[in-house]
């Protein structure tokens, strides 16, 4: 597969996921071990290869070639060459980047944790990982929040500011200096940088201390760092910055000719200004790209890379301009967004495209493979958990019963709370589920109504706001079985319809109406129902059409087994005692198209599922009003700080994790931002604005949410602010493990711009009282009275109309404020539920649940057990125990139901599983 010219150094490499480091010695490549990957000298060019297995099966590259300050030119441009070598050998589908000491880019650094620290010196192969000579004292200038850069500084005090982390390495004892404006994270991710100065430079048997920048009285720590500088005197104060910020000027495009660069004259940049057979520079004055044409020669691309230099030094450009280099299809999404409508990429990946091409190669060679199978949802969470579902209806809530809230309206909007065990403990999911038809005034009580219910509850929760359509496979494994109906119960709903004179659709059951079938297995099925018209109709699923008297089913001839036997299933949910007749796709009767109003064109291909994508993790980021994605590259559990909102993006999901210390208004406030940054699409990968979004509050992070990380839930089950964490475990101190307070803390934050997306997520117009600085609220739409929960987010129920300024699926005119009486607009009305009434509807009234087990009739206890073998009519398969009589559940339990009650569910559940009767 190598290609002839290529150096033998490269052979082999990016062939498994890792990373791969040379080092240019005598003009050549030389492959660095493993065990010194992290080590650079400053007099030396390396060239670094990381190579990731993404989610579909992929390999992706990224090759980096890092200069040292002392490097000599001709070991620069050579790493420059190998890289382009290396490039070329594994398919020119790699993006590299020029890394200079001292400006390395964030997606460099986070390969190598904590942090990389060059050090003097030129790298010698036959020397490797050898050390010399006395231990040297040390000051290091730390910066950065995630990935952190670390730069020695002479040793001296006026190297020392109030704005940065600074670690001075003795042979005895390590010492940390905050800069009074440093930020929490910054000061936290300096204590990793000792924590590995200590492991790999003193074998964790040096002495660590911190001082606190202006802290000097009776620190005996202090005294002894002061006098290793001669002895204390204050840090000047920095002059403050009176250059005012230039406004980065258009992007310019030139044409590469001959080591020439020549302006391209156009208004705007397009795509089509990039030709295949030529190389291209785009100076965008903060960073520079390089495309090169997928037809262009290696050789061509090295001169194309020498223009670049020439065009830097001509141009007197600093250093630390991150220089980029992309061969045509490798294009990343900085790069693409400076050109008008770059095409997005959303074909199927080739691995899907293939399966059923490997099938039919088996099948051509005998073996009996009719098709490789889908990989079936596997349930992340219990799934024999707790389900209750209320309708939102006039500001109130109306709790279904088990059979009712099996079937939701599209007109409708319902609150759904799942209670599940794990880890000993019950956690509580909270969805809002927004049918497409639903009308504007339900979508914000249902959020509203939701977060207060969440504040209620004792034990952990996440929420979560999900949309009709693109709900997430977890939401339909906890129904089991769901059936999805036309038309809305909602006085609201109803009234809108009225006023608009449009007619209902509700679902009845002696009406046409068809149901397209869909799920993995019985406990993960559904129904929805689709327009009785035979477009409605796919290949790739099964159907039941239903008239007056009769049902039709038709199996589509891409459909599966299972699938057929989901809808027999189905069918006795929806009318066990109609007549059904099956009819397969190819062979309907003439009735059957007259009853879908004639044959017409439908899909007849196979719907391929959409390709996993990749998470990314970003820093939400409040700068001067604005809200800014800052993408955290090889993201892991330590880069979740309690001072942070991070969103998780895993494209068709948004999780919105709240650190215990964010400064966040309120739950719903973290809804608004994972709608904004839907919006944005930072990434440019098509998202969706009905996809969900999860919140998940700190401490509270469910299965379904740390399978993206390596969890170590001792971690997570530390508090404290990220410094007291960190510091914790540097010293081997006991962490704390139980928080005193969820509220809201005071913390300085003091992010890096670096990074940050040229995308803003919130103009400031909209993004007022999404963050509190300083404990206090920003100003906010309403004057609606403020104050902080339990939680730490304020109660502000006035928010969850931002979230639907654009209602999906509807588009409300009639709600504009125009139109709004003079009174407080309905949707700025409390709910009429009390907060007494609504904590029994979340929790549920044990005083009643016993009243009511008391009217219900009884069973013999060896009827109500599982095993049993004997169905009971009209019981509740989950609380079998309510049919005990009070003695036989004295008896059993130990305990009269009012006290069992009072018990956790995972409690209860343990008990039940003992008795067989759960």
């Amino acid at each position: 597969m190598w290609s002839h010219g290529v150096d033998e150094a490269f052979r082999g490499a990016g062939a498994k996921a890792g990373l791969e480091i040379w080092c240019i010695e005598n003009l050549r490549p030389v492959l660095i071990r493993k065990s010194s990957h992290g080590k650079f000298l400053s007099g030396s060019a390396y060239i670094v290869l990381n190579t990731a297995m993404l989610r579909s099966g992929n390999y992706q590259h990224d090759i980096h070639y890092w200069v040292g300050k002392d490097a000599e030119e001709d070991d620069s441009t050579m790493a420059s060459d190998k890289a382009l070598e290396l490039d070329a050998a594994l398919g020119s589908r790699a993006v590299h980047y020029k890394e200079v000491q001292g400006n390395e880019t964030e997606k460099f650094l986070s390969y190598f944790k904590p942090c990389i620290i060059p050090i003097q010196g030129v790298f010698t192969s036959e020397l490797q990982g050898d050390s010399n000579g006395a231990y040297r004292i040390t000051l290091l200038a730390c910066k950065g929040d995630h990935a952190i850069h670390v730069k020695e500084v002479p040793f001296s005090r006026s190297s020392l500011n109030h704005n940065d982390v600074f670690i001075l390495d003795t042979e005895s004892k390590i010492f940390l200096f905050s800069g009074c404006n440093s930020s929490i994270q910054e000061r936290a991710k300096a204590l990793e940088v000792v924590q590995y100065i200590n492991e790999n430079q003193h074998g964790g048997r040096s002495k660590v201390a911190t001082i606190e920048d202006g802290k000097f009285v009776g620190d005996s720590d202090a005294g002894e760092f002061w006098s290793l500088f001669g002895g204390y005197a204050p840090i000047p104060r920095d002059s403050p910055n009176t250059k005012q910020d230039e406004k980065p000027s258009a992007a310019k495009l030139f044409g590469v000719n001959k080591c020439k660069l020549l302006p391209l004259d156009s208004p705007s940049l397009a795509k089509g200004l990039l030709s295949s057979d030529r190389c291209y520079l785009l100076d965008c004055d903060a960073e520079i790209f390089l495309w090169m044409g997928k037809t262009t020669l290696v050789s061509e691309r090295k001169a194309a890379i020498l223009a670049v230099e020439e065009f830097m030094r001509s141009q007197d450009r600093p250093v630390s301009i991150h220089t980029t280099f992309l061969t045509e299809g490798s294009e990343t999404v900085k790069f693409k967004s400076y050109f008008k409508d770059w095409p997005q990429n959303t074909a199927p990946s080739l691995y899907i495209e293939g399966r059923g091409k490997v099938a039919a190669i088996f099948k051509h060679q005998g073996y009996d493979v009719k098709e490789i199978p889908e990989d079936d949802y596997q349930p992340i969470i219990d799934s024999n958990g707790i389900l209750r579902v209320w309708l939102v209806n006039c500001h109130d809530i109306t709790p279904l019963s088990s059979t009712e809230q099996s079937m939701l309206y599209t007109g409708d909007c319902y609150i759904v709370k799942y209670t599940y065990s794990e880890n000993d403990k019950d956690n509580n999911l909270f969805y809002a589920w927004l049918g497409s038809n639903s009308t504007l005034e339900d979508r914000v009580d249902v959020i509203s109504i939701m977060t207060r219910m969440t504040q209620l509850i004792k034990g952990s929760y996440v929420m979560a706001q999900i949309c009709e359509g693109k709900e997430p496979p977890l939401f339909f494994s906890i129904f089991h079985s769901l059936i999805i109906l036309k038309g809305g119960l909602s006085s609201g709903y109803k009234l809108f319809l009225s006023e608009q004179g449009i007619a209902n659709e509700a679902f009845d059951k002696d009406k046409l109406a068809l149901f397209r079938v869909q799920g993995s297995s019985p406990s993960n099925m559904q129904a929805i129902q689709v327009n009785p018209v035979s477009c409605s109709l796919n290949s790739s699923y099964c159907y039941i059409l239903q008239d007056q008297t009769s049902f039709f089913t038709w199996f589509g001839s891409l459909s599966s087994p299972t699938d057929h036997d989901l809808v027999d299933r189905l069918l006795d949910q929806l009318n066990p005692l109609k007549h059904s007749t099956s009819v397969r796709e190819g062979n309907e009767p003439d009735i059957f198209w007259s009853i879908v109003g004639g044959k017409a064109d439908y899909p007849k291909e196979k719907a391929i599922k959409e390709h996993v994508e990749d998470p990314h993790l970003f820093a939400c980021i409040l700068e001067e009003g604005d809200f800014k994605g800052k993408e955290i590259f090889n993201f892991t559990q330590d880069d979740l700080t309690t001072e942070d909102v991070l969103l998780l993006d895993c494209h068709s999901e948004i999780y919105v994790w709240v650190g215990q210390h964010a400064i966040l208004a309120s739950p719903e406030n973290a809804l608004t931002l994972g709608k904004k940054f839907l919006e944005a699409d930072i990434l440019l990968e098509g998202l969706l604005q009905e996809s969900a979004i999860y919140v998940i509050p700190e401490g509270n992070e469910p299965p379904f949410f740390t399978r993206y990380f390596e969890w170590d839930t001792s971690k997570s089950n530390m508090h404290g602010n990220s410094f007291e964490k960190k510091l914790a475990i540097v010293k081997g101190s006991t962490p704390i493990t139980e928080s005193p307070n969820r509220g809201i803390q005071k913390t300085h934050s003091r992010h890096s711009s670096e990074g940050l997306t040229g995308h803003s997520l919130i103009k400031s117009s909209t993004s007022d009282g999404l963050f509190m600085e300083g404990g206090s609220a920003a100003p906010t739409r309403s004057s609606t009275s403020v104050s902080l929960n339990r939680h730490g987010f304020m109660e502000q129920t006035s928010v969850s109309r931002e979230l639907f300024i654009t209602s999906p699926g509807q588009s409300n005119e009639n709600s504009s404020p125009e139109d709004a009486p003079s009174e407080s607009p309905s949707w700025a009305k409390e709910p009429t539920n009390s907060p007494a009434k609504l904590e029994a509807m979340v929790i549920g009234d044990n005083e009643e649940n016993c009243d009511a087990d008391n009217e219900l009739q009884t069973f013999p206890y060896e009827l109500l057990i599982v095993s049993s073998g004997t169905a009971l009519a009209g019981i509740d398969v989950t609380r079998r125990e309510a049919y005990l009589s009070i003695e036989d559940f004295k008896v059993k339990f130990g305990m009269n139901k009012k006290a069992f009650y009072k018990l956790p569910k995972w409690k209860q559940n343990k008990l039940k599983q003992a008795l067989n009767l759960f």
